[in-house]
């Protein structure tokens, strides 16, 4: 039998001489399918293949495979250890006398199997590169523990898209053709990916966003995010550039790596390049690579012929990138995790509805809040995803576009407090916005909504823990691009900048609570002070008495063991003696704590009388309309009661 080729994109330096080209890298004919005769009509004309010379059986297969004994210490004749492909000499290793473990679809025990027989890498001609084991694609993925994170993940490339002409990115429910399951589908109109770019894209450790306004930085997001919501994931992607038009497809499969038992991320890549003259589509990177990747990819794709795969461009124009996760993970209710039923509109995590403790008048106005609403409505969480975003471009959910929502609309008494970090020997100036929520105090949420680079980091920090309602309903809104957040931008590097943000948040927090609270209901706490008050002579006395026993005692045993020390000049007893506050300092620290309380008061008395001009001047327009409204319906009266007059002949 013969070997075929696949492209092994797991790392980033394959060869010696690093080329654009894909990797080839040797795959046993059990995995490949047979590539029938096709006449695929795509919408850019007839792509033509002749019958794959890698057409196998099972039972050929069968005869081929490799099983490694551990036990005896030898193993059976491996197809890997054939003579070298004529592409590469570098193979992939299948060790296992059983069938790979089956993979559980709830995604935090997916990554537990035993790999200890299947994780062997091949060594040919004292060659021995970097590889990538599948097993990391999972343990990647775990750093998103929120599934709406991912989701946004995927978002952020669509919006980084934005520069080059994007106007929408869509978030829909698709299903597998093979199966009927629930899928998920993310597709944008952006510039879309050439066949390099998809390659680095679906690889680890590229990223080409190096603008300042780049959301993405990492080149990490498309594989965390898309494991996280399901096993496997394909990307199709067709770009223009110079008149030349491209189409991409990638298959990035946990199910296929681990049910292949794969020692190495190989990912299926097929590219096509449309021709001007004849009006077809011409494969690329050489007949057998396409032929043996796409016979992967209509083995372990949804679809299951190539006319089906290429169906998937008819509905993206001359650019655009379409994502689609399938295999979903499931819950531990035994459903997905993605809840697409319970609103048509919206996609929800039904698993995750955080139930709020308050009392049971106020419970419902809670739960309904956005601060709660936007853990388990995809919907919401998208509406505050963005603090800002252009208006010609929109993000549709389910059919129906998403409204972005302002959390500063949600606030009262408003003020803007500047904030200036020191990043970098330079001072910047930022403004946080930071105010009561209207329903308080019925409201039972408090926290900051760090932004970064106009993406939602972190939603409703909450900076301050109280037992005594000091910060309850207190909400900000902040840009802090002087942070770097973590790569699932769901929190920020824990660094000295994040740590000195976090503490004058939290100071940020009482005193404006302190300062605003009592016009929202509460009472404000009474410090308690210290009062410096000077004790009458006659209880000092023993005091003085005791304090210069002890200062006689300390002055003696200095003076035992410093012979020179002279106890007649009394330095013995200045170095201990007792410093106290003079009666006029006194007067001067009372002074200041009773300008200070006289300052708070009239401060208190000014929002006060600001608050009352601003309901003394809505009740006056309100006068003014309802006196407008009373002389329009005394013309109204007038000219009725004209009509109504008998005219004398």
């Amino acid at each position: 039998m013969g070997i075929v080729d696949i492209i092994d994109l797991s790392s980033d330096d394959e060869s010696e001489s690093v080329g654009v080209g894909p990797v080839a890298v040797k795959l046993e004919p059990e995995y490949v399918t047979s590539a029938e005769k096709q006449h695929v009509t795509g919408k850019f004309g007839l792509v033509k293949h002749e019958k794959s010379p890698y057409h196998v059986t099972r039972q050929d297969a069968d005869e081929n495979i490799s099983y490694s004994a551990p036990s005896t210490g030898h193993s059976n004749s491996s197809v890997l250890e054939q003579g070298p492909s004529p592409v590469d000499d570098t193979g992939i290793s299948y060790a296992s006398s059983i069938c790979a473990a089956p993979l559980s679809r709830q995604f935090w025990k997916a990554g537990s199997y035993d790999d200890a027989v299947g994780s062997r890498i091949t060594v040919k001609d004292g060659k021995n590169y970097l590889h990538v084991h599948p097993m990391f694609l999972h343990s990647n993925a775990t750093s998103h523990k929120w599934a709406f994170g991912a989701i946004a993940e995927l978002l952020d490339n669509a919006v980084d898209e934005i520069q080059n002409g994007a106007t929408f990115v869509i978030v829909d429910k698709t299903s597998n053709p093979r199966d009927g399951s629930s899928a998920l589908l993310i597709q944008d109109d952006g510039g879309g990916m050439d066949p390099e770019a998809i390659r680095r894209c679906m690889s680890f450790g590229f990223s080409d966003k190096n603008s300042k306004h780049a959301i993405g930085q990492y080149g990490n997001g498309f594989k965390t995010s898309s494991m996280r919501l399901g096993a496997d994931a394909i990307v199709f992607s067709r770009h223009m550039n110079n008149g030349i038009l491209t189409q991409s497809i990638g298959l990035l499969s946990y199910t296929f790596l681990m049910r292949t038992q794969l020692d190495r991320i190989v990912v299926p890549m097929v590219n096509y390049e449309f021709n001007t003259s004849t009006g077809s589509l011409d494969m690329l990177n050489g007949k057998e690579h396409f032929m043996a990747n796409l016979s992967l990819l209509l083995r372990w794709s949804p679809y299951s012929s190539e006319a089906d795969l290429l169906k998937q461009f008819d509905n993206m124009g001359s650019h655009g990138t379409k994502v689609i996760v399938y295999n979903l993970w499931f819950g531990d209710d035994g459903n997905t995790e993605l809840d697409f039923d319970t609103e048509p509109k919206d996609i929800r995590i039904a698993w995750d509805i955080k139930k709020v403790e308050t009392r049971p008048a106020w419970k419902r106005i809670n739960e309904d809040h956005i601060a709660n609403r936007f853990r388990y409505s995809l919907r919401v969480y998208l509406s505050i995803l963005y603090l800002q975003l252009p208006k010609s471009f929109q993000i549709i959910l389910r059919g129906q576009a998403v409204k972005p929502h302002s959390i500063a609309d949600d606030l009262k008494l408003v003020e803007f407090v500047k904030y200036t970090p020191q990043t970098g020997g330079t001072v910047e100036e930022i403004f946080v916005t930071i105010g009561f929520v209207k329903e308080a105090p019925l409201l039972n949420i408090h926290g900051f909504n760090v932004y970064h680079k106009h993406r939602l980091i972190l939603p409703f920090w909450q900076v301050v823990r109280y037992s005594d309602s000091r910060g309850r309903g207190v909400v900000g809104i902040m840009q802090a691009d002087f942070v770097e957040p973590t790569h699932d931008k769901q929190d920020f590097e824990k660094t000295s900048l994040f740590q000195k943000l976090e503490a004058r948040l939290k100071s940020m927090t009482w005193e404006y609570w302190d300062t605003h609270c009592k016009l929202i209901g509460y009472r404000p706490q009474d410090k308690p002070r210290t009062l410096v008050t000077q004790p009458h002579p006659s209880l000092r006395q023993p005091l003085e008495y005791h304090k210069r026993k002890t200062d006689e005692l300390i002055g003696l045993q200095k003076r035992k063991k410093h012979a020179r020390e002279d106890y007649v000049t009394g330095n013995g007893f200045s170095q201990n003696k007792q410093i106290t506050t003079t009666p006029a300092d006194q007067v001067v620290n009372q002074e200041a704590i009773q300008l200070m309380q006289e300052n708070k008061k009239l401060h208190t008395k000014c929002l006060e009388f600001e608050k009352r001009r601003e309901e003394l001047n809505f009740m006056a327009t309100k006068l003014r309309s309802k006196i407008e409204e009373a002389r329009h319906q005394y013309n109204r009266l007038l000219d009725e009661l004209q009509s109504l007059e008998v005219k004398e002949e």
